[in-house]
């Protein structure tokens, strides 16, 4: 019986390495390992100081406008891509503002299709205000993406999609309008994964540790996803659930075997 309850918890321990492993995300990433990410002081400046550029698939909100009368500074809108009120901080209207094409361009009234793709918002406002000059007197422009956004999964109360209305958020906002951390949750590796996933950028941030929070960076650009995983005992504890109703239907086919050998065992000889 003994050599039957050791192999068991040998069994319990072995199923709960299977269980991380299929539990985890974004695993076996060449050059990516689970070491807390360090960010130099020119690299964080870059961060501070990034603007996301338009690309393909992208959805713009363009609004036109132009003086109304001669002498006045009064200006009316003359387009409207969308409705530029956003839908709130906590939804996304995929379908809002015009679709950059896959040549990064987008079409409008008077001036045809206009390549947006490479600009920041200032900058395609600028690009826009120049061909609009063309057929309208001091016409301006305001461009806004309409989609920015980072996607948040794993451990949090409320896994999803978060709007980027601030030009960049930290990790620390995120996960405050996520709901927070879930109980479950490990504070000690906290992934960020940015860029092409064909070729992904990781991040790992260790939040339980202040010394290493300041030597990184929680600054995060549209389009990063935030995978916030199980503590490894939430492996062994889901491991263990699953394992333990088999072993109790092994014991029951092997309890009366076991009680006629304790029996015969007893038994004056």
């Amino acid at each position: 019986m003994k050599i039957f309850y050791s192999i068991m918890i040998a069994s319990v321990f072995l199923f709960s390495g299977c269980t991380l492993k299929d539990d985890r995300l974004f695993q076996n990433i060449p050059g990516a390992d689970d070491n807390t990410s360090v960010v130099n002081d020119e690299e964080y400046e870059q961060e501070v100081k990034y603007e996301y550029k338009i690309a393909p698939n992208d959805r713009l909100s363009i609004t036109v406008y132009v003086q109304s009368g001669s002498g006045s500074q009064q200006m009316n809108s003359i387009l409207a891509s969308s409705d530029t009120t956003r839908q709130g901080l906590e939804s996304i209207d995929a379908s809002a503002g015009l679709l950059v094409t896959q040549k990064g361009t987008v079409r409008l009234p008077l001036i045809g299709s206009v390549k947006v793709a490479g600009y920041t918002e200032d900058q395609a406002s600028k690009v826009l205000i120049k061909e609009y000059k063309k057929y309208i007197r001091n016409p301006y422009v305001e461009v806004e993406i309409t989609n920015q956004r980072i996607i948040v999964i794993g451990e949090v109360n409320q896994p999803g999609i978060v709007p980027v209305v601030n030009g960049t958020m930290n990790l620390i906002e995120v996960i405050s309008r996520c709901g927070y951390l879930t109980n479950q949750a490990s504070r000690t590796n906290i992934k960020i994964v940015r860029g092409d996933l064909r070729n992904p950028k990781i991040r790992n941030i260790d939040l339980t540790d202040g010394k290493s929070i300041v030597s990184t960076s929680m600054l995060l650009q549209p389009n990063d996803i935030v995978y916030v995983q199980a503590r490894q005992m939430n492996a062994f504890n889901k491991a263990f659930n699953e394992t333990v109703p088999f072993f109790n239907t092994v014991s029951a086919i092997l309890r009366p075997f076991v009680q006629r050998t304790i029996i015969l065992n007893e038994a004056p000889k």
